[in-house]
């Protein structure tokens, strides 16, 4: 009887053995940490965004060229090695109107990638006003060389397409006051990021020969920087490029091409201006950390009976060995 008991004991110790082993946990908990640039980014609008006209740059990938986008993407990995990483995404297509941003948004193909986005920054809006812009060119007699023939002008006819080319920009702005508002409320209902918007700087300044030229662009981009300042309340954050462009369009665009673009030195003050932004808002990221091995409830429960029914069988092997002495 005794060898019984001493067995069971021993196979309950080894229960408690093998119990301890399997039914253990490790202990997570969420962490929170801070970065002061965005874990996962995304960039949307047009052709400025896109990187058009930058060595590496074709109209099917973004992401091959050194823009803006690129440049800190580049960074950023780095500068997050070994932390959350980073993830760049650029769905920007070259000639997008704000009215095309719209349908981009609405289509459910950006859903995907804008449900974890810390930031998306939008450069919109050169497209609502550059056919009209470029009819004004043309208007003057200014050539894709830059070039200006003042004696073949019509200027009866160029005075008249002036004031037609008015007001299709005063309805062009007006649209573009009633999209940017629309936009927002779009990629706030698709995430919850910071949303950013670039101003749009004036190219056609560099025209400074044709005043007629360069008081109605400075008039008519102006006031589309004005509605974007203006509607920030809806909820983003405004990335004034126009600010740090304002008098440099030669050394910082293609316009001396007859490209409205910006150039290399362009897309890298649109880098830092961008980064600027970001830093001054700052990010978070959660990791789940695990501590040390511990028992599960459901393992101190077991081992709770287990060592309890030792107990029992200890007490019952002690009063039989003493019932069998007293016997003796």
């Amino acid at each position: 009887m005794f060898r019984r008991i001493t067995a069971a004991v021993s196979a309950a110790i080894l229960s408690v053995s093998l119990v301890s082993c399997s039914m253990t946990e490790k202990t997570a908990k969420e962490v929170v940490y801070s970065t002061e640039v965005p874990p996962k980014m995304m960039f949307l609008g047009d052709s400025i965004a896109a990187g058009y006209g930058l060595e590496g740059y074709t109209d099917t990938d973004n992401y091959h060229c050194r823009s803006y986008s690129n440049i800190l993407k580049d960074e950023y990995a780095e500068e997050l090695r070994g932390k959350c990483g980073h993830t760049m995404v650029n769905k920007a297509v070259s000639g997008a109107t704000s009215n095309d941003l719209i349908e981009q948004l609405r289509s459910g193909e950006l859903d995907g990638d804008l449900a974890d986005c810390d930031a998306i920054v939008v450069s919109i809006g050169g497209n609502d006003l550059l056919g009209i812009m470029l009819d004004l060119l043309g208007s003057m007699g200014i050539s894709e060389s830059g070039s200006f023939d003042s004696g073949n002008i019509d200027f009866f006819s160029a005075a008249a397409l002036l004031l037609r080319i008015d007001g299709d920009a005063n309805k062009a702005l007006e649209q573009f006051e009633l999209n940017i508002k629309t936009i927002v409320a779009e990629l706030s209902g698709r995430t919850e990021g910071t949303i950013y918007i670039q101003t749009l700087y004036d190219p056609l300044e560099y025209y400074t020969k044709f005043k007629r030229v360069t008081e109605f662009s400075s008039e008519k981009i102006g006031r589309l920087n004005e509605m974007i300042t203006e509607n920030s309340s809806c909820g983003y954050k405004v990335i004034d490029v126009a600010a740090d462009f304002k008098g440099k369009a030669g050394s910082l665009t293609n316009i001396a091409a007859f490209d409205i673009h910006p150039n290399a030195q362009g897309h890298e003050l649109i880098a830092k201006d961008v980064d600027a932004a970001f830093r001054s808002t700052g990010f978070t990221y959660t990791t789940t950390e695990y501590g040390d091995r511990k028992l599960s409830s459901e393992g101190r429960i077991a081992i709770g009976g287990i060592i309890a029914g030792i107990v029992l069988l200890a007490v019952v092997g002690l009063a039989l060995l003493l019932r069998k002495k007293k016997e003796k």
